[in-house]
């Protein structure tokens, strides 16, 4: 009776209260600028061609073009309609982060820090309203993971179909951008460790064990990785009927290799290319906007949250010290999905990165700064002063930013930037 009692109480209402005030501060002015704005210049044209069943930006998986082009066909070509698909996805994505973190840990207050450290992240409110693929990828990986987490903690009847729209949720990640691949991974290999920890060799024929008790190894082998790769094959479908040049289906790995030459074709240095450890720093930012446009002068910079970008390092650490010493799950799972996402960009060939690959890596590190910061909540004392400035903190700076990531109006003209210039590395 005593441990129910202790036990925290799921907060989905705050989760979806938090969720929809961040969609509306997402909405306002989503449609400044209303002309293209950095990399919409890749997919707002490839989205038009498509609809044509002409084939553009074909670097890149299909599903995010398809989503703005279904957009773009149901509401019109204008710039808001771009961007209201990464602008709802956004939004989902944040409650599906909230929702993961829940189950991942089942602690209240990691929960609702979480939710507002990534709503005031900057990289994740900036990629909701634009219109590029990542937030497509981000959103639908975050819901596959949430529901991986739910399937370890809910009856066996559950179980089989959150892992079942796990698997389905992966495909369409990877069927919009592959940046979700390594953490794509995790989760089957959670499942296979686990097994042969238990059982050794006779992991392959026991499947009522944990992780999911009825579930064999061949069966969750099947919807973790034949089914993504199903989902995956079928997002391309448009691309087979192609007017000119259309895909075959039934050469797709040839089709994969012309897809990694042209991104590895890309040689031409960029004045706002970054690598993976000026990221972590928070070094190197990426300027989407600045020039008069509809009316005024605005701007639009990709930076993570000055605080919560640093602060996540220790937190970071203290995840993997918690996860290997205190045999903490849910600290250990997020630190290696920091890891998987960002050492992604550590092998990766491709030769201009940009800042807005951290998406993935910088959410997963304000899940490990929200719970480090709950555990310091839940010692109470002197210690609860700790987490109610950080929070604190990471407001006061989505605050005074917010005109420089959300195409305000600045008032001062063109030299309006250098409020917000704390590094020269930022210019």
């Amino acid at each position: 009776m005593d441990a129910v009692q202790r036990r925290d109480k799921d907060p989905l209402a705050w989760t979806a209260g938090i969720t929809l005030a961040f969609l509306a501060l997402v909405w306002h002015r989503l449609g400044i600028p209303s002309k293209i704005m950095f990399d919409e210049l890749h997919y707002v044209p490839a989205a038009r061609k498509l609809l044509e069943l002409v084939s553009a930006n074909p670097e890149h998986p299909l599903l995010g073009k398809e989503i703005i082009a279904a957009s773009i066909w149901l509401l019109g070509d204008e710039a808001v309609n771009w961007r209201i698909p990464s602008a709802l996805f956004g939004a989902f994505g944040l409650f599906a982060f909230g929702r993961l973190l829940w189950w991942a840990s089942e602690r209240r207050f990691a929960t609702l820090a979480g939710l507002f450290l990534l709503a005031t992240n900057f990289i994740w409110f900036i990629q909701s309203r634009i219109a590029m693929l990542d937030m497509f990828m981000a959103t639908l990986g975050m819901v596959a993971l949430w529901q991986f987490a739910a399937a370890m903690r809910v009856p066996a009847r559950q179980a089989r179909w959150r892992l079942a729209l796990t698997g389905l949720c992966f495909g369409l990640a990877l069927g919009a951008k592959w940046s979700i691949a390594p953490a794509a991974l995790l989760p089957g290999l959670t499942f296979l460790v686990l097994r042969l920890r238990d059982h050794g060799l006779h992991a392959f024929t026991r499947s009522n064990t944990r992780p999911l008790p009825g579930v064999s190894l061949m069966e969750a082998a099947f919807w973790l990785g034949s089914v993504p790769l199903i989902v995956y094959w079928l997002t391309y479908l448009p691309a087979f009927f192609y007017l000119q040049n259309p895909v075959s289906p039934w050469d797709f790995v040839g089709h994969h290799r012309y897809m990694l030459e042209l991104q590895d074709s890309v040689k031409k240095l960029h004045p706002y290319r970054s690598v993976w450890y000026e990221w972590v720093i928070n070094w190197r930012c990426v300027w989407y906007l600045y020039e008069p446009v509809d009316g005024a002068q605005r701007g639009v910079l990709l930076i993570g949250n000055p605080f919560t970008t640093l602060a996540g390092l220790p937190a970071l650490v203290w995840c993997i010290w918690a996860g290997i010493w205190r045999q903490r799950t849910d600290a250990l799972a997020f630190a290696l999905l920091y890891a998987a996402s960002l050492g992604l960009w550590l092998v990766s060939t491709k030769p201009i990165q940009f800042y807005y690959h951290y998406l993935l890596p910088g959410a997963f590190l304000m899940a490990c700064l929200a719970l480090a910061l709950d555990e310091l909540w839940r010692k109470g004392g002197r210690w609860e002063w700790i987490p109610a400035i950080a929070l604190g903190t990471a407001g006061a700076m989505f605050v005074w930013f917010y005109p420089i990531i959300s195409a305000a109006v600045l008032h001062e003209g063109k030299q309006a930037y250098a409020h917000w210039m704390w590094l020269h590395s930022w210019r």
